[in-house]
């Protein structure tokens, strides 16, 4: 079954993983690739905008664009597909890579996908001399796929918080900045809000860690309810959340923060005395000639935020 791209590079972008350097941990597993199957070359092959992410050995720019869009040419499966000679595979036919004097004859691939199943790419392996691998080959490339799947299961685990499920600071990190750019080159709005929930470390003192915890998933499940699939919603540490909103201005995530204030009330209709949660917010508008990345807009939204912890104690008092 093949994968629909977008799906595809929206989870290679939650694992920070499209135009960043090769990581160790994979160069590492190539290595082992090449040396097992004795091959010239082997490499993880991320179907997205063709992009051959990690290869042994390693090669310039021009030799890995040409590798992947050789590669590229196979479309992702759900099994382990193998060219015995892609010199009499017509798919490959022209191919500058495929040939005789040295060229590529021999390819085989193992899928690789994320933890929800979604396939983001292959382990290859490639040689010069034709050759039809047998069962134990076969099983032997796919045990070293599911190590390339382990080392995804770890950065997922990286940039996803524990407690709430949803994205971590690191996590958070790495989709803004796809997203601000993508707003920067189309033009668009975009606004982050940051949320810091009130006298929280009350629910801990008085009702316990555990009533704090759940009051912080609970959170989260409203933060998701409320804002939409597109928005950037994550857990900074603590009890500090944000919201990142692409298409969309201060004025118009009022709407937004009126509903979740509403399904605030309530959830605190129903939760212990002591266990009602309150919160205040920043939300700053994103300029790209003003904020450098992320981290400058967060700083904005934090000033806001303060202040309007000022007004609401204020109004307490």
């Amino acid at each position: 079954m093949s994968e629909h791209p977008a799906i595809r590079v929206q989870a290679l972008r939650d694992l920070s993983l499209l135009d960043t350097p090769p990581e160790e941990r994979f160069n590492r597993l190539t290595r082992l690739a090449r040396r097992l199957f004795d091959v010239a070359r082997a490499s993880v092959h991320l179907q997205a905008e063709d992009q051959l992410w990690s290869s042994y050995p390693h090669r310039a720019r021009e030799d890995r664009t040409a590798e992947s869009q050789l590669l590229a040419r196979i479309e992702p499966t759900e099994s382990i597909w193998v060219v015995p000679d892609a010199v009499e595979d017509d798919r490959f036919r022209g191919d500058p890579m495929v040939g005789k004097g040295g060229g590529v004859r021999f390819l085989a691939g193992a899928p690789v996908r994320s933890s929800a199943g979604h396939i983001l790419g292959t382990l290859a392996i490639m040689d010069s001399r034709p050759r039809d691998p047998g069962d134990e080959d076969v099983a032997l490339l796919r045990d070293l796929a599911d190590l390339v799947e382990r080392e995804f299961a770890a950065l997922e685990l990286a940039t996803v918080d524990a407690l709430t499920g949803l994205t971590n600071r690191r996590g958070f990190n790495a989709i803004s900045l796809h997203t601000l750019a993508i707003c920067r080159r189309l033009d668009r709005a975009a606004t982050l809000l940051l949320f810091d929930l009130d006298d929280f470390k009350e629910i801990n003192d008085t009702l316990g860690h555990q009533a704090g915890d759940e009051a912080l998933r609970a959170f989260a499940t409203l933060l998701e309810r409320t804002f939409r699939d597109s928005d950037v919603v994550a857990r900074l540490g603590g009890d500090e959340f944000t919201v990142l909103l692409s298409g969309a201005t201060p004025e118009q995530v009022k709407r937004p923060l009126s509903i979740l204030r509403l399904r605030l009330d309530q959830r605190n209709e129903a939760a212990p005395e002591g266990g009602e949660l309150a919160f205040s917010v920043g939300a700053a508008a994103y300029d790209p000639d003003v904020h450098r990345d992320v981290s400058d807009l967060v700083a904005v939204a934090d000033e806001l935020m303060y202040a309007d912890k000022g007004v609401r104690l204020r109004a307490q008092s």
